[in-house]
Protein backbone atom coordinates (compact mmCIF):
# COMPACT_ATOMS: atom_id res chain seq x y z
CA UNK A 1 0.00 0.00 0.00
CA UNK A 2 2.49 2.38 1.01
CA UNK A 3 4.45 1.92 -2.45
CA UNK A 4 1.18 2.43 -4.71
CA UNK A 5 0.72 6.01 -2.51
CA UNK A 6 4.12 6.95 -2.97
CA UNK A 7 4.25 5.91 -6.84
CA UNK A 8 1.24 8.04 -7.03
CA UNK A 9 2.90 11.15 -5.17
CA UNK A 10 6.22 10.87 -7.11
CA UNK A 11 3.83 10.67 -10.07
CA UNK A 12 1.86 14.08 -9.11
CA UNK A 13 5.24 15.51 -8.13
CA UNK A 14 6.19 14.85 -12.21
CA UNK A 15 3.00 16.19 -13.38
CA UNK A 16 3.40 19.24 -11.42
CA UNK A 17 7.06 19.64 -12.83
CA UNK A 18 5.70 19.83 -16.17
CA UNK A 19 2.42 21.87 -15.37
CA UNK A 20 5.04 24.45 -14.06
CA UNK A 21 7.43 24.56 -16.35
CA UNK A 22 6.77 26.90 -19.90
CA UNK A 23 5.33 25.41 -22.87
CA UNK A 24 6.93 25.07 -25.58
CA UNK A 25 6.28 25.52 -29.53
CA UNK A 26 6.91 21.96 -29.62
CA UNK A 27 4.15 21.10 -26.69
CA UNK A 28 1.56 23.52 -28.76
CA UNK A 29 2.57 20.96 -31.97
CA UNK A 30 1.86 18.21 -30.05
CA UNK A 31 -1.13 19.03 -28.32
CA UNK A 32 -3.42 21.55 -30.83
CA UNK A 33 -4.93 20.89 -33.87
CA UNK A 34 -2.75 22.74 -36.04
CA UNK A 35 -3.27 24.24 -39.25
CA UNK A 36 -1.88 21.21 -40.70
CA UNK A 37 -3.65 18.53 -38.68
CA UNK A 38 -7.17 20.28 -38.98
CA UNK A 39 -7.87 20.21 -42.40
CA UNK A 40 -8.34 16.09 -43.28
CA UNK A 41 -9.75 13.69 -41.52
CA UNK A 42 -8.34 10.15 -40.84
CA UNK A 43 -10.81 7.09 -42.26
CA UNK A 44 -8.38 4.45 -42.00
CA UNK A 45 -4.78 3.44 -40.75
CA UNK A 46 -2.75 0.40 -42.06
CA UNK A 47 0.20 -0.13 -40.16
CA UNK A 48 2.56 -2.41 -40.90
CA UNK A 49 5.21 -3.36 -38.72
CA UNK A 50 8.38 -5.75 -37.95
CA UNK A 51 9.38 -6.31 -34.42
CA UNK A 52 13.24 -6.77 -33.94
CA UNK A 53 13.87 -7.78 -30.24
CA UNK A 54 17.41 -8.38 -30.40
CA UNK A 55 18.24 -5.09 -31.56
CA UNK A 56 15.29 -3.47 -29.68
CA UNK A 57 14.18 -1.51 -33.03
CA UNK A 58 11.12 -1.45 -35.84
CA UNK A 59 10.74 -1.06 -39.31
CA UNK A 60 7.29 -0.85 -41.09
CA UNK A 61 4.89 1.31 -42.82
CA UNK A 62 1.92 3.35 -42.27
CA UNK A 63 -0.50 4.02 -44.83
CA UNK A 64 -3.04 7.15 -43.90
CA UNK A 65 -7.00 7.11 -45.82
CA UNK A 66 -8.21 10.10 -45.40
CA UNK A 67 -10.88 12.58 -46.28
CA UNK A 68 -10.31 16.35 -47.27
CA UNK A 69 -11.97 18.69 -44.80
CA UNK A 70 -10.90 21.64 -47.02
CA UNK A 71 -8.60 22.33 -49.25
CA UNK A 72 -4.36 22.39 -48.46
CA UNK A 73 -1.33 21.51 -49.39
CA UNK A 74 0.32 20.99 -46.19
CA UNK A 75 0.41 18.19 -43.72
CA UNK A 76 1.45 17.38 -40.40
CA UNK A 77 2.21 13.85 -39.38
CA UNK A 78 3.79 12.91 -35.85
CA UNK A 79 6.49 10.36 -35.21
CA UNK A 80 9.10 10.76 -32.25
CA UNK A 81 12.50 10.75 -31.98
CA UNK A 82 14.52 8.57 -32.26
CA UNK A 83 12.24 6.85 -34.84
CA UNK A 84 13.02 8.33 -38.11
CA UNK A 85 10.76 8.97 -41.89
CA UNK A 86 12.33 7.19 -44.54
CA UNK A 87 9.96 8.27 -47.01
CA UNK A 88 6.16 9.27 -48.01
CA UNK A 89 4.61 8.54 -51.26
CA UNK A 90 1.31 9.42 -52.26
CA UNK A 91 0.27 8.08 -55.53
CA UNK A 92 3.41 6.40 -56.04
CA UNK A 93 5.87 9.72 -55.67
CA UNK A 94 8.00 10.50 -52.85
CA UNK A 95 6.69 13.84 -51.37
CA UNK A 96 9.16 16.33 -49.36
CA UNK A 97 9.22 17.12 -46.03
CA UNK A 98 10.39 18.47 -43.22
CA UNK A 99 10.88 17.71 -39.04
CA UNK A 100 10.42 20.33 -36.44
CA UNK A 101 10.69 17.53 -33.78
CA UNK A 102 8.50 15.02 -33.69
CA UNK A 103 6.25 17.04 -36.28
CA UNK A 104 7.17 16.16 -39.88
CA UNK A 105 5.65 18.27 -42.34
CA UNK A 106 4.32 17.22 -46.08
CA UNK A 107 4.31 19.43 -48.83
CA UNK A 108 1.84 17.53 -51.04
CA UNK A 109 1.86 17.75 -54.65
CA UNK A 110 -1.67 16.91 -56.06
CA UNK A 111 -4.86 18.57 -55.85
CA UNK A 112 -6.71 17.97 -52.24
CA UNK A 113 -10.32 19.45 -53.15
CA UNK A 114 -12.39 19.20 -50.23
CA UNK A 115 -14.58 15.98 -49.66
CA UNK A 116 -11.87 14.35 -51.65
CA UNK A 117 -10.32 10.99 -50.46
CA UNK A 118 -6.47 10.39 -50.35
CA UNK A 119 -4.02 8.32 -48.66
CA UNK A 120 -0.35 8.75 -48.28
CA UNK A 121 2.19 5.83 -47.34
CA UNK A 122 4.81 6.38 -44.70
CA UNK A 123 8.00 3.89 -44.75
CA UNK A 124 9.67 4.53 -41.08
CA UNK A 125 12.59 2.42 -38.71
CA UNK A 126 14.29 2.83 -35.59
CA UNK A 127 14.96 2.68 -31.98
CA UNK A 128 11.63 3.50 -30.37
CA UNK A 129 11.63 5.29 -26.91
CA UNK A 130 12.05 2.68 -24.20
CA UNK A 131 9.62 2.47 -21.39
CA UNK A 132 11.31 1.94 -18.31
CA UNK A 133 8.09 2.21 -15.88
CA UNK A 134 5.38 1.44 -18.11
CA UNK A 135 2.72 2.72 -17.98
CA UNK A 136 3.96 5.65 -15.84
CA UNK A 137 6.40 6.23 -18.54
CA UNK A 138 5.77 5.62 -22.42
CA UNK A 139 7.12 4.06 -25.22
CA UNK A 140 8.42 0.11 -25.94
CA UNK A 141 8.52 -2.45 -23.19
CA UNK A 142 11.03 -4.48 -23.93
CA UNK A 143 11.09 -7.24 -21.37
CA UNK A 144 11.66 -10.64 -20.05
CA UNK A 145 9.30 -13.69 -18.77
CA UNK A 146 10.13 -15.42 -16.02
CA UNK A 147 11.74 -18.15 -18.58
CA UNK A 148 14.29 -15.41 -19.47
CA UNK A 149 12.17 -15.19 -22.95
CA UNK A 150 11.01 -11.81 -24.96
CA UNK A 151 8.06 -10.59 -23.38
CA UNK A 152 7.44 -7.10 -25.37
CA UNK A 153 4.43 -4.73 -25.33
CA UNK A 154 3.93 -0.79 -26.00
CA UNK A 155 2.20 1.48 -23.70
CA UNK A 156 2.36 4.96 -24.61
CA UNK A 157 -0.86 6.88 -23.10
CA UNK A 158 -0.34 10.76 -22.45
CA UNK A 159 3.30 10.19 -24.32
CA UNK A 160 1.30 9.39 -27.85
CA UNK A 161 1.52 6.48 -29.91
CA UNK A 162 3.61 8.15 -32.40
CA UNK A 163 6.29 7.19 -29.48
CA UNK A 164 6.15 3.78 -31.91
CA UNK A 165 3.92 4.94 -35.22
CA UNK A 166 3.81 7.44 -37.55
CA UNK A 167 -0.07 9.07 -37.18
CA UNK A 168 -2.01 11.78 -36.47
CA UNK A 169 -1.22 11.97 -32.80
CA UNK A 170 -4.11 13.83 -31.44
CA UNK A 171 -7.02 12.31 -29.32
CA UNK A 172 -9.86 14.35 -31.94
CA UNK A 173 -9.31 12.56 -34.71
CA UNK A 174 -9.63 8.72 -34.52
CA UNK A 175 -9.81 6.30 -37.75
CA UNK A 176 -13.20 4.73 -38.25
CA UNK A 177 -11.06 1.23 -38.73
CA UNK A 178 -7.78 0.32 -38.88
CA UNK A 179 -5.48 -2.94 -39.54
CA UNK A 180 -2.81 -3.50 -37.80
CA UNK A 181 0.01 -6.41 -39.13
CA UNK A 182 2.99 -7.75 -37.24
CA UNK A 183 5.89 -9.36 -37.90
CA UNK A 184 8.08 -11.14 -35.06
CA UNK A 185 10.23 -13.78 -34.54
CA UNK A 186 8.36 -17.03 -35.48
CA UNK A 187 8.32 -18.45 -31.87
CA UNK A 188 6.67 -14.99 -30.44
CA UNK A 189 2.93 -14.35 -31.06
CA UNK A 190 1.98 -10.68 -31.65
CA UNK A 191 -1.62 -10.25 -30.23
CA UNK A 192 -2.92 -6.88 -31.15
CA UNK A 193 -6.69 -4.97 -31.70
CA UNK A 194 -9.65 -6.40 -33.00
CA UNK A 195 -9.87 -9.60 -34.22
CA UNK A 196 -7.05 -11.78 -35.60
CA UNK A 197 -7.57 -12.29 -39.51
CA UNK A 198 -4.45 -14.54 -40.60
CA UNK A 199 -1.23 -15.99 -39.61
CA UNK A 200 1.53 -16.78 -41.46
CA UNK A 201 4.93 -18.22 -41.08
CA UNK A 202 7.06 -16.35 -43.65
CA UNK A 203 9.84 -19.53 -44.08
CA UNK A 204 12.53 -16.60 -43.10
CA UNK A 205 12.06 -17.34 -38.93
CA UNK A 206 9.80 -15.15 -38.71
CA UNK A 207 5.50 -15.12 -38.32
CA UNK A 208 3.02 -12.17 -39.09
CA UNK A 209 0.22 -11.82 -37.60
CA UNK A 210 -2.70 -9.42 -38.62
CA UNK A 211 -5.52 -7.71 -36.64
CA UNK A 212 -8.91 -6.11 -37.84
CA UNK A 213 -10.47 -3.20 -36.08
CA UNK A 214 -13.28 -2.27 -37.18
CA UNK A 215 -14.32 0.28 -35.06
CA UNK A 216 -13.24 4.06 -34.15
CA UNK A 217 -10.29 3.37 -31.94
CA UNK A 218 -7.76 6.32 -30.87
CA UNK A 219 -4.23 6.11 -31.18
CA UNK A 220 -2.77 5.43 -27.34
CA UNK A 221 -4.78 2.49 -27.95
CA UNK A 222 -3.68 0.59 -30.69
CA UNK A 223 -0.77 -2.06 -29.22
CA UNK A 224 1.74 -4.53 -29.95
CA UNK A 225 2.21 -7.38 -27.26
CA UNK A 226 4.52 -10.14 -27.97
CA UNK A 227 5.61 -12.71 -26.42
CA UNK A 228 5.03 -17.07 -25.96
CA UNK A 229 1.40 -16.30 -25.64
CA UNK A 230 -1.46 -19.31 -25.00
CA UNK A 231 -5.30 -18.54 -25.65
CA UNK A 232 -7.92 -19.54 -24.22
CA UNK A 233 -11.92 -18.09 -24.89
CA UNK A 234 -15.05 -17.79 -23.57
CA UNK A 235 -18.66 -16.50 -24.40
CA UNK A 236 -20.64 -13.92 -22.49
CA UNK A 237 -24.63 -13.41 -23.11
CA UNK A 238 -24.84 -9.81 -23.25
CA UNK A 239 -27.08 -6.90 -24.40
CA UNK A 240 -26.31 -7.00 -27.55
CA UNK A 241 -26.04 -10.76 -27.97
CA UNK A 242 -23.09 -12.92 -27.91
CA UNK A 243 -19.59 -11.09 -27.04
CA UNK A 244 -16.37 -13.54 -28.00
CA UNK A 245 -14.12 -13.55 -24.66
CA UNK A 246 -10.73 -14.00 -25.74
CA UNK A 247 -7.74 -14.35 -23.30
CA UNK A 248 -3.85 -13.99 -24.14
CA UNK A 249 -1.47 -15.16 -21.69
CA UNK A 250 2.02 -17.08 -21.08
CA UNK A 251 1.83 -20.32 -21.45
CA UNK A 252 2.93 -21.28 -18.15
CA UNK A 253 -0.09 -19.26 -16.33
CA UNK A 254 -2.79 -20.70 -18.43
CA UNK A 255 -4.23 -22.43 -15.47
CA UNK A 256 -4.46 -19.94 -13.18
CA UNK A 257 -5.79 -17.58 -15.71
CA UNK A 258 -8.59 -19.67 -16.70
CA UNK A 259 -9.48 -19.25 -12.77
CA UNK A 260 -8.07 -15.87 -12.00
CA UNK A 261 -10.30 -14.51 -15.02
CA UNK A 262 -13.37 -15.73 -14.36
CA UNK A 263 -14.37 -12.21 -12.88
CA UNK A 264 -14.74 -11.14 -16.46
CA UNK A 265 -18.47 -12.58 -16.49
CA UNK A 266 -20.06 -10.29 -13.44
CA UNK A 267 -17.98 -7.53 -14.34
CA UNK A 268 -19.50 -7.43 -17.86
CA UNK A 269 -22.86 -7.79 -16.19
CA UNK A 270 -21.97 -4.98 -13.85
CA UNK A 271 -20.99 -2.46 -16.17
CA UNK A 272 -23.59 -3.47 -19.26
CA UNK A 273 -26.29 -2.21 -16.10
CA UNK A 274 -24.48 0.58 -15.74
CA UNK A 275 -23.58 1.82 -18.98
CA UNK A 276 -25.28 0.11 -21.77
CA UNK A 277 -24.04 -2.55 -24.06
CA UNK A 278 -20.13 -3.27 -24.13
CA UNK A 279 -19.23 -1.07 -27.15
CA UNK A 280 -17.23 -3.16 -29.19
CA UNK A 281 -18.76 -6.27 -29.87
CA UNK A 282 -17.57 -6.34 -33.33
CA UNK A 283 -13.92 -6.45 -32.02
CA UNK A 284 -14.56 -9.16 -29.25
CA UNK A 285 -13.59 -8.51 -25.33
CA UNK A 286 -9.75 -9.64 -24.84
CA UNK A 287 -7.67 -9.73 -21.75
CA UNK A 288 -3.94 -9.75 -22.42
CA UNK A 289 -0.60 -10.61 -19.95
CA UNK A 290 1.28 -8.18 -20.12
CA UNK A 291 5.12 -7.35 -18.93
CA UNK A 292 3.69 -3.95 -17.62
CA UNK A 293 0.94 -3.36 -14.97
CA UNK A 294 -1.78 -2.30 -17.47
CA UNK A 295 -3.17 -0.04 -20.08
CA UNK A 296 -6.93 0.02 -21.48
CA UNK A 297 -6.06 -0.60 -24.74
CA UNK A 298 -8.88 -1.03 -26.65
CA UNK A 299 -10.67 -4.59 -27.45
CA UNK A 300 -6.98 -6.02 -25.93
CA UNK A 301 -7.44 -4.35 -22.06
CA UNK A 302 -3.80 -5.29 -20.92
CA UNK A 303 -3.49 -6.85 -17.78
CA UNK A 304 0.25 -7.04 -15.94
CA UNK A 305 -1.59 -7.46 -12.05
CA UNK A 306 0.62 -10.93 -11.71
CA UNK A 307 -3.04 -12.57 -11.16
CA UNK A 308 -3.51 -10.77 -7.59
CA UNK A 309 -6.48 -9.48 -5.94
CA UNK A 310 -6.42 -5.34 -5.51
CA UNK A 311 -3.81 -3.47 -7.17
CA UNK A 312 -0.75 -5.50 -6.81
CA UNK A 313 -2.19 -7.13 -3.52
CA UNK A 314 -3.20 -3.44 -1.81
CA UNK A 315 -6.50 -2.06 -1.19
CA UNK A 316 -6.44 1.63 -2.24
CA UNK A 317 -9.20 2.33 -0.56
CA UNK A 318 -8.30 0.78 2.62
CA UNK A 319 -11.42 -0.42 3.41
CA UNK A 320 -11.21 -4.22 2.74
CA UNK A 321 -13.49 -4.01 -0.37
CA UNK A 322 -10.63 -3.52 -2.79
CA UNK A 323 -9.39 -6.88 -2.04
CA UNK A 324 -11.97 -9.03 -3.17
CA UNK A 325 -11.15 -8.19 -6.97
CA UNK A 326 -8.31 -7.86 -9.35
CA UNK A 327 -8.08 -4.13 -9.87
CA UNK A 328 -6.61 -3.97 -13.27
CA UNK A 329 -9.15 -6.37 -14.75
CA UNK A 330 -11.52 -4.09 -13.28
CA UNK A 331 -10.66 -0.43 -13.78
CA UNK A 332 -8.71 -1.09 -17.26
CA UNK A 333 -11.92 -2.34 -18.36
CA UNK A 334 -14.44 0.45 -17.21
CA UNK A 335 -12.02 2.14 -19.65
CA UNK A 336 -13.91 0.44 -22.59
CA UNK A 337 -16.45 2.69 -22.14
CA UNK A 338 -15.12 5.61 -20.76
CA UNK A 339 -12.03 6.87 -22.77
CA UNK A 340 -12.51 3.94 -25.82
CA UNK A 341 -15.98 4.59 -26.30
CA UNK A 342 -15.93 7.97 -25.27
CA UNK A 343 -12.53 9.35 -25.63
CA UNK A 344 -11.79 13.19 -24.99
CA UNK A 345 -10.53 15.77 -27.80
CA UNK A 346 -8.19 16.86 -25.29
CA UNK A 347 -5.81 15.54 -22.97
CA UNK A 348 -6.62 18.31 -20.56
CA UNK A 349 -10.23 16.52 -20.27
CA UNK A 350 -9.09 13.47 -18.91
CA UNK A 351 -11.06 13.48 -15.89
CA UNK A 352 -13.58 12.29 -18.62
CA UNK A 353 -11.81 8.59 -19.02
CA UNK A 354 -10.93 8.43 -15.38
CA UNK A 355 -13.20 9.52 -13.01
CA UNK A 356 -15.76 7.59 -14.72
CA UNK A 357 -13.43 4.76 -14.53
CA UNK A 358 -12.78 5.16 -11.01
CA UNK A 359 -16.03 5.08 -10.07
CA UNK A 360 -16.93 1.97 -12.34
CA UNK A 361 -14.45 0.62 -9.59
CA UNK A 362 -17.49 1.63 -6.98
CA UNK A 363 -20.46 0.33 -9.16
CA UNK A 364 -18.87 -3.23 -9.45
CA UNK A 365 -17.88 -3.43 -5.73
CA UNK A 366 -21.48 -2.44 -4.81
CA UNK A 367 -22.90 -5.16 -7.72
CA UNK A 368 -21.05 -8.10 -5.69
CA UNK A 369 -21.43 -6.42 -2.50
CA UNK A 370 -24.10 -4.28 -1.89
CA UNK A 371 -24.31 -0.59 -1.63
CA UNK A 372 -22.92 -0.16 1.65
CA UNK A 373 -19.53 -1.26 0.83
CA UNK A 374 -19.69 0.39 -2.54
CA UNK A 375 -20.09 3.63 -0.66
CA UNK A 376 -17.20 2.58 1.97
CA UNK A 377 -15.04 1.57 -1.22
CA UNK A 378 -15.39 4.75 -2.25
CA UNK A 379 -15.27 7.04 0.31
CA UNK A 380 -12.03 5.58 1.17
CA UNK A 381 -10.28 6.23 -2.13
CA UNK A 382 -10.61 9.84 -0.54
CA UNK A 383 -7.21 9.20 1.13
CA UNK A 384 -5.32 9.38 -2.03
CA UNK A 385 -6.65 12.59 -2.61
CA UNK A 386 -4.07 15.73 -2.53
CA UNK A 387 -6.45 18.72 -3.68
CA UNK A 388 -3.10 20.17 -5.12
CA UNK A 389 -4.13 21.36 -8.77
CA UNK A 390 -7.15 21.81 -11.11
CA UNK A 391 -8.44 18.29 -12.70
CA UNK A 392 -8.66 19.95 -15.86
CA UNK A 393 -5.52 20.88 -17.36
CA UNK A 394 -3.90 23.20 -19.26
CA UNK A 395 -5.79 23.13 -23.15
CA UNK A 396 -3.96 22.64 -26.74
CA UNK A 397 -0.69 21.39 -24.71
CA UNK A 398 -1.16 17.70 -24.43
CA UNK A 399 -1.34 18.43 -20.40
CA UNK A 400 -3.31 16.67 -18.33
CA UNK A 401 -4.47 18.18 -15.08
CA UNK A 402 -4.30 16.78 -11.47
CA UNK A 403 -3.67 13.28 -10.91
CA UNK A 404 -6.66 13.87 -8.11
CA UNK A 405 -9.02 12.95 -11.30
CA UNK A 406 -9.26 9.72 -10.19
CA UNK A 407 -10.06 9.85 -7.02
CA UNK A 408 -11.42 12.81 -6.82
CA UNK A 409 -13.32 12.87 -10.02
CA UNK A 410 -14.64 9.49 -8.59
CA UNK A 411 -16.16 10.87 -5.57
CA UNK A 412 -17.40 13.99 -7.19
CA UNK A 413 -19.79 11.58 -9.41
CA UNK A 414 -20.75 9.51 -6.09
CA UNK A 415 -21.49 12.85 -4.57
CA UNK A 416 -23.62 14.02 -7.62
CA UNK A 417 -25.11 10.97 -7.97
CA UNK A 418 -26.39 11.66 -3.73
CA UNK A 419 -28.00 15.34 -5.05
CA UNK A 420 -29.65 13.84 -7.78
CA UNK A 421 -31.26 11.01 -5.57
CA UNK A 422 -32.64 8.61 -7.52
CA UNK A 423 -30.14 5.55 -8.63
CA UNK A 424 -32.32 4.86 -11.75
CA UNK A 425 -31.98 8.37 -12.99
CA UNK A 426 -28.52 8.55 -12.61
CA UNK A 427 -27.84 5.33 -14.06
CA UNK A 428 -30.04 6.51 -17.09
CA UNK A 429 -27.44 9.11 -17.19
CA UNK A 430 -24.44 7.09 -17.38
CA UNK A 431 -25.80 4.65 -19.93
CA UNK A 432 -27.06 7.55 -22.30
CA UNK A 433 -23.70 9.45 -22.38
CA UNK A 434 -22.46 5.87 -23.63
CA UNK A 435 -25.32 6.02 -26.45
CA UNK A 436 -25.38 9.74 -27.33
CA UNK A 437 -21.52 10.05 -27.62
CA UNK A 438 -20.86 5.82 -28.86
CA UNK A 439 -18.13 5.84 -30.84
CA UNK A 440 -17.52 9.80 -30.74
CA UNK A 441 -14.43 12.48 -29.37
CA UNK A 442 -15.94 15.20 -26.98
CA UNK A 443 -15.24 17.92 -24.66
CA UNK A 444 -16.25 18.27 -21.30
CA UNK A 445 -18.63 20.96 -21.83
CA UNK A 446 -20.75 18.21 -23.63
CA UNK A 447 -20.33 15.90 -20.99
CA UNK A 448 -20.87 18.43 -18.28
CA UNK A 449 -24.26 19.66 -20.59
CA UNK A 450 -25.90 16.10 -20.94
CA UNK A 451 -25.87 15.47 -17.57
CA UNK A 452 -27.16 18.90 -16.63
CA UNK A 453 -30.22 18.07 -18.93
CA UNK A 454 -30.75 14.84 -18.13
CA UNK A 455 -30.46 15.23 -14.10
CA UNK A 456 -33.24 17.64 -13.31
CA UNK A 457 -30.32 19.84 -11.67
CA UNK A 458 -27.63 22.18 -13.32
CA UNK A 459 -24.17 21.29 -11.64
CA UNK A 460 -22.42 23.73 -13.66
CA UNK A 461 -21.39 25.14 -10.39
CA UNK A 462 -20.66 21.69 -8.67
CA UNK A 463 -18.10 20.95 -11.79
CA UNK A 464 -16.29 24.07 -11.87
CA UNK A 465 -15.93 23.97 -8.07
CA UNK A 466 -14.60 20.27 -8.93
CA UNK A 467 -12.91 19.93 -11.83
CA UNK A 468 -11.53 23.98 -12.19
CA UNK A 469 -10.54 24.17 -8.69
CA UNK A 470 -8.64 22.66 -6.68
CA UNK A 471 -10.24 22.97 -3.14
CA UNK A 472 -13.51 21.56 -2.07
CA UNK A 473 -16.30 23.26 -0.82
CA UNK A 474 -16.38 24.06 2.45
CA UNK A 475 -20.08 23.62 4.44
CA UNK A 476 -19.38 25.94 7.48
CA UNK A 477 -22.25 25.35 10.31
CA UNK A 478 -22.93 26.13 14.36
CA UNK A 479 -25.25 24.99 16.29
CA UNK A 480 -26.75 26.83 18.75
CA UNK A 481 -29.33 25.16 21.18
CA UNK A 482 -31.55 23.24 18.45
CA UNK A 483 -31.09 25.90 16.05
CA UNK A 484 -28.49 24.90 13.00
CA UNK A 485 -26.88 27.95 11.33
CA UNK A 486 -24.94 27.27 7.91
CA UNK A 487 -23.54 28.20 4.73
CA UNK A 488 -21.13 27.23 1.83
CA UNK A 489 -17.54 29.02 1.59
CA UNK A 490 -16.51 27.97 -2.00
CA UNK A 491 -14.05 29.53 -4.87
CA UNK A 492 -17.14 29.38 -6.94
CA UNK A 493 -19.47 32.51 -6.80
CA UNK A 494 -22.77 31.30 -5.98
CA UNK A 495 -22.29 27.73 -4.76
CA UNK A 496 -25.34 26.05 -3.98
CA UNK A 497 -24.97 22.47 -3.75
CA UNK A 498 -27.76 20.51 -1.93
CA UNK A 499 -26.44 18.80 0.71
CA UNK A 500 -27.71 16.09 3.12
CA UNK A 501 -27.70 16.38 6.86
CA UNK A 502 -28.92 15.17 10.01
CA UNK A 503 -31.98 17.14 11.26
CA UNK A 504 -33.81 14.46 13.12
CA UNK A 505 -32.63 11.01 14.88
CA UNK A 506 -32.37 8.18 12.24
CA UNK A 507 -32.96 10.30 8.74
CA UNK A 508 -30.53 12.04 6.09
CA UNK A 509 -32.76 15.65 5.12
CA UNK A 510 -31.67 17.72 2.01
CA UNK A 511 -30.86 21.30 3.12
CA UNK A 512 -29.78 24.06 0.40
CA UNK A 513 -27.02 26.44 1.60
CA UNK A 514 -25.53 28.95 -0.39
CA UNK A 515 -23.31 31.78 0.33
CA UNK A 516 -25.25 33.57 2.91
CA UNK A 517 -25.76 32.13 6.64
CA UNK A 518 -29.09 29.91 6.70
CA UNK A 519 -31.13 28.10 9.37
CA UNK A 520 -32.88 25.24 10.44
CA UNK A 521 -34.82 23.81 13.32
CA UNK A 522 -32.79 20.81 14.77
CA UNK A 523 -35.03 17.66 16.38
CA UNK A 524 -31.98 15.46 17.07
CA UNK A 525 -32.20 14.22 21.04
CA UNK A 526 -28.69 15.32 21.19
CA UNK A 527 -27.83 17.86 18.65
CA UNK A 528 -24.07 16.87 19.27
CA UNK A 529 -24.69 14.20 16.92
CA UNK A 530 -25.82 16.08 14.11
CA UNK A 531 -23.80 14.48 10.71
CA UNK A 532 -22.80 15.39 7.70
CA UNK A 533 -23.86 12.62 4.81
CA UNK A 534 -20.49 10.88 4.15
CA UNK A 535 -21.49 9.93 0.53
CA UNK A 536 -20.76 13.69 -0.38
CA UNK A 537 -17.26 14.70 -0.45
CA UNK A 538 -17.11 18.13 1.15
CA UNK A 539 -15.26 19.44 4.02
CA UNK A 540 -17.43 19.80 7.19
CA UNK A 541 -16.57 22.86 9.53
CA UNK A 542 -17.60 23.40 12.80
CA UNK A 543 -17.26 26.97 13.92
Amino acid sequence: MRSFFFLLLACSIISDARAQKPFTHADTLRGTLTPERSWWDVTFYDLQVKVNPDEKSLTGTNTIHYRVLRSSQKMQIDLQEPLVIDTILQNGRPLSFTREGAAWFVALTAPQPQGSLHSLTIRYHGHPRVAVNAPWDGGLVWGKDSLNRPWIATACQGLGASVWWPNKDHQSDEPDSMRITVTVPEELTDVSNGRLLSQRKNGDGTATYTWFVSNPINNYDVALNIGYYNHFSDTYTGEKGPLDLDYWVLDYHLPVAKEHFQVVKPMMKCFEHWFGPYPFYKDSYKLVETPHLGMEHQSAVAYGNRYKMGYRGADLSGTGWGLKWDFIIIHESGHEWFGNNITTKDIADMWVHESFTNYSETLFTECQYGKKAGDAYVQGTRRGIRNDRPIIGPYGVNQEGSGDMYPKGGNMLHTIRQVINNDETFRKILRGLNKTFYHQTVTTQQIESYINQNSGHNFSKVFDQYLRRSQLPVFEYTISGNTLKYRWVADVAGFDMPLKVTLEDGKYTFIYPGKDWKTASLKLKDPAQFKVDDNFYVKVKAI
